[in-house]
């Protein structure tokens, strides 16, 4: 059930995952340097959405391009695999 393959929505998620790397840094100092606890949550709150946001288009990408169009074996993986999505979602 390992599919690899690269989608044309994974160079975007990968730049949604790098701003997200980028702003995790970003907080981190935030904390080190004994900023205000609420503007550190806020921001926490941002790194979280924008990690959201980057499974959410990993998984409908999946969802649009890999289900159902394997091969005619995959319906059972298909079946598995929305529901181990269903449970990231």
């Amino acid at each position: 059930m390992s599919h690899t393959h690269i989608h044309a929505s994974h160079p975007d998620i990968v730049k949604r995952l790098k701003r997200a790397e980028g702003h995790l840094r970003h907080v981190i100092g935030m904390l080190e340097e004994g900023k205000d606890c609420l503007d550190i949550a806020r921001q926490m709150l941002a790194v979280e959405r924008g990690i959201v946001a980057a499974k959410r288009a990993l998984i409908h990408d999946h969802i649009d391009h890999c289900l159902g169009t394997a091969n005619d074996e995959s319906g059972p993986h298909d079946l598995e695999d929305i529901k181990a999505l269903a449970k990231m979602l």
